[in-house]
């Protein structure tokens, strides 16, 4: 077989990739959708045509010799976008790591360094692949040099030589220079000849074989404009044709040996640059090492391990653990609480790995089993490297065995230096930090993984230390492990008759809005579909079609409030909708959930939102409804423990606002809060220039709106939306709070400025969040972007202060061995399970713990409720 050539033509690739492939960037702002497209072709013609030599070419910034032959060459061609600019240097870096040559020359184009590559390669007997997105390359293939044509993004290619030319287009590929001499090339500022395009001189060719043939014949075409145009640009033609013609003879030194496709490169250096451009798809394209001869390295560790099925060879394990313990839990899948049960334990004590058969153990001996895990889990000096530990502090807990010792919670540390990710698996922290790929259907897959979790540990705990970090992870965020876990266990206590008949009020209140629906439109239909519901309203009723969409008229929320005042039907559609929504998601959804212990066992999540906020599942509790009354109506099946106990509420008192006077370091905000102030009516008087006691409500309304608007960066176009008044008014309520509190609008404008800089934004508390959309070329997703700098200080240091205070009460409930217990967090209000006798401690406890969870600059404070239900605690 002939040995082979791969040429990729970098700046034509480049350029594709950038406009096929939608905007990418990493968590540090840098465009990478062109880098991306670029490697994965070359990975992907590499794999493809196994080449023995591999280059790439690239245009100089310096004018070529068509620039001083012709100064309007290239002329009129738009300026490179920046966001393509920049990743020019860090695809010819990663070219550099990936040991694959690049040629660039001053004076000379990149075609021309690609036909002279091209030229001396198929004389010396080797076969040339040109991978390029520009026709121009056609011109040189030939029998041996196939051109590579990307079609449509990057996704479909055309190989052309010359029998495929010929066939195609009709002309050899020397003869396309002659039609692009006729032709022209708009993009490259070649003019050619007025009025002949390309159909006309594929034709001209294919009839006379050249440009100087055709215009010897002139007097024999058809057509007087052409002729005319011929004769007149005759000249122009035949200089045309010399500026499309690639030059094949560049002044370069080419040594075989040194483009050689290199199977070892620098694949460290590969792998940290993949990581830093978050090409995780791309990793699996390199080797796993790049270990010098001799040199052990982390994927040639040996999987061994020794199973422990029998309680004598678990008590024997326990004997040998001394000092620390890496643990993975494998679990049965189940959502319901009660039903969870461990099936496997793997532990790596750094020099060997355990596989504990939990489940078959417990079903010989469960007492004398749970007695030993007591001594390896219940042993603080043996310290412990978890990944997800929540599931085995709230499994634990179930056979009464409590976890102590733990020093590090992979998952939770992956959080916290990238919340940005979907999921913080072991297997693709492995893969990302370790480029170590372990199949999912791996049969050794979680022995394989514990093995690892070593170096995942010292890799990530490193890094919270680099990002300064230290105090969030191990204050906040490790202990509230603990905490969400004593809250899933002890679960919310549901009154399961009262929600049977909170469904019949609902199913009675829905059926008696849908027949008001049917008397108002006239006749029966199926109001859940948005078809019969169009023609309804906008064909019988005759409204006002606001929105078209594939299907028919669109009916969702946005259009039925710009109805609302046009019929009263649009009022009882909207009711009905939230009426069947929470019936069905908060009446009998809730039902499919209730453990035997008639509790919600609600699962915590850490690891979901970018702000640092709890999120909750199986149900989602954070998401019951308060605006609504049959919604806050759900609140009413959530009960107490039993007669000796009752719920208490502790809920801070505008946090986000008492955060933004603190990080803003805004006087009169501040002082606002210290004297404590109803910030709402202060500052409706402050924007409307009235005195505090003649603030209305509808003002104090309008108000707290710019209040909690220019938290979240709203603009006068939104403002002017919510309150439904003209944008001009707007406009003015935002210029008068701005300037009533100057140091709030001067953090906006800085935080924005240093999020550009930086491409983060931190919390108090020095939660770090990347917004790499700050600097999107969408003028829509750069706006979002600052948006996001402007409220995630904010949000998230709320996030990190309920956290904290969650943390606090929490130990301090048990230093004082109360048996009241937090059983929910929403936001920033904490839900208490609080024994009768316990109540006035646990007041107070509560509000000092909240209050005192961390010092600002403005008070923090916190309003207890106490309630036989939670509708009555709030």
């Amino acid at each position: 077989m002939m040995e082979r050539l791969l040429i990729l033509d970098g700046n034509s690739l480049m350029n594709r990739a950038f406009y096929a492939i939608p905007a990418l960037n990493n968590s540090e702002g840098l465009n990478t959708n062109a880098i991306y497209g670029f490697i994965n072709m070359l990975f992907k013609m590499r794999e493809e045509l196994k080449p023995n030599y591999i280059v790439t070419t690239f245009d100089k910034k310096a004018p070529t010799f068509r620039h001083k032959d012709y100064k309007d060459y290239k002329a009129g061609r738009k300026k490179m976008p920046p966001e393509l600019s920049e990743q020019f240097p860090v695809v010819k870096e990663l070219l550099e790591k990936l040991a694959i040559n690049i040629f660039e020359i001053e004076g000379f184009e990149a075609d021309d360094l690609i036909g002279t590559l091209a030229s001396f390669s198929r004389n010396q007997g080797i076969e040339v692949y040109i991978v390029t997105g520009d026709k121009d390359a056609l011109q040189l293939a030939e029998d041996n040099v196939k051109i590579v044509i990307n079609k449509k993004g990057m996704t479909e290619k055309e190989i052309y030589d010359k029998d495929r030319m010929l066939m195609d287009y009709g002309v050899t590929p020397k003869q396309f220079i002659d039609v692009k001499g006729l032709m022209g090339d708009s993009s490259d500022n070649i003019p050619g000849v007025p009025g002949i395009g390309e159909k006309t001189a594929l034709k001209l060719i294919k009839e006379y074989g050249s440009i100087e043939n055709v215009l010897m014949n002139i007097d024999n075409l058809s057509g007087k404009k052409i002729k005319e145009n011929l004769k007149e640009y005759r000249e122009q033609a035949v200089f045309s044709k010399k500026l499309a013609t690639i030059v094949t003879d560049v002044p370069i030194e080419i040594d075989l040996e040194d483009i050689k496709s290199k199977e070892k490169f620098d694949v460290e250096a590969v792998r940290k640059m993949f990581v830093k451009l978050e090409f995780k798809s791309l990793m699996n394209k390199i080797p796993v090492s790049s270990k010098e001869d001799g040199q052990e390295s982390l994927e040639d560790i040996k999987v061994e391990y020794k199973l422990i099925d029998t309680i004598e060879k678990l008590k024997e394990a326990a004997n040998s653990i001394k000092d620390i313990l890496y643990i993975l839990f494998e679990n049965e899948d189940e959502q319901i609480y009660s039903k969870s049960s461990i099936k496997k334990i793997y532990l790596n004590t750094g020099d060997r790995n355990y596989i504990i058969d939990y489940a078959e153990i417990f079903n010989s001996d469960s007492e004398e089993l749970i007695g030993v895990l007591k001594k390896i889990f219940e042993d603080e000096n043996i310290e412990k490297v978890i990944h997800d530990s929540k599931i085995p502090y709230t499994i634990l807990a179930k056979i009464n065995v409590s976890l102590k010792g733990l020093i590090f919670d992979t998952k939770i540390a992956a959080y916290l230096i990238d919340p940005a990710q979907s999921e913080y698996g072991l297997n693709g922290l492995i893969r990302d930090n370790l480029n170590i790929d372990i199949k999912d259907e791996d049969e050794l897959l979680r022995v394989k993984e514990i093995q690892y979790l070593k170096p995942i540990y010292e890799d990530l705990s490193e890094k919270i230390k680099l990002l300064n970090m230290e105090e969030l992870f191990y204050n906040v965020e490790k202990p509230l492990i603990e905490v969400l876990s004593s809250m899933e266990a002890r679960g919310f206590k549901i009154d399961k008759l009262k929600l049977n008949e909170l469904g019949e009020k609902f199913s009675e209140k829905i059926q008696e809005t849908k027949e008001e629906i049917y008397s108002l439109s006239g006749e029966e239909f199926n109001i859940s579909s948005p078809k019969q519901l169009g023609k309804i309203l906008f064909e019988k009723l005759d409204l006002p079609v606001i929105k078209k969409t594939k299907t028919g008229y669109s009916t969702n929320a946005e259009v039925l409030e710009k109805l609302r005042d046009k019929h009263p039907i649009i009022d009882n559609i909207t009711y009905y909708r939230q009426l069947t929504k929470l019936y069905s998601t908060y009446v009998e959804g809730l039902k499919t959930v209730i453990d035997s212990d008639d509790r919600i066992h609600s699962s915590f999540n850490q690891t979901v939102t970018t702000t640092g906020r709890l999120s909750s599942t199986e149900p989602n509790l954070q998401n019951i409804p308060i605006k609504h009354e049959m919604g806050r109506e759900i609140r009413k099946v959530f009960i107490p423990d039993d007669s000796e106990c009752v719920i208490l509420s502790g809920d801070y008192s505008q946090i986000e606002l008492r955060v933004l006077a603190h990080i803003a370091n805004d006087e009169n905000l501040i002082n606002a809060f210290k004297h404590h102030s109803d910030i709402h009516t202060k500052t409706a008087s402050e924007v409307f220039n009235v005195p505090i006691d003649q603030v209305t409500p509808l003002m104090r309304s309008n108000a707290k709106a710019v209040n909690f608007g220019i938290v979240y960066g709203i603009g006068d176009f939104s403002l002017a939306q919510d309150l439904k008044i003209p944008k001009s008014k707007a406009k003015e309520y935002i210029d008068t709070y701005f300037e009533r509190y100057p140091n709030v609008k001067k953090y906006l404008e800085d935080i924005v400025i240093k999020a550009k800089e930086d491409l983060y934004v931190t919390t108090i508390l020095n939660r770090r969040r990347y917004i790499p959309e700050i600097k999107a070329r969408n003028k829509m997703v750069a706006s979002f972007g600052e948006r996001l700098a402007m409220n995630t200080p904010i949000q998230g240091s709320a996030a990190d202060i309920i956290k904290l205070a969650m943390v606090k009460v929490y130990n301090k409930l048990k230093e004082e061995n109360l048996k009241s217990t937090i059983i929910l967090q929403v936001h920033d209000e904490l839900i208490l399970n609080v024994y009768k006798d316990e109540i006035e401690v646990v007041k107070k406890l509560v509000k000092e713990e909240m209050e005192n969870a961390i010092e600002l600059k403005v008070p923090l404070e916190v309003d207890i409720n106490i309630g036989e239900t939670w509708y009555e605690a709030k």
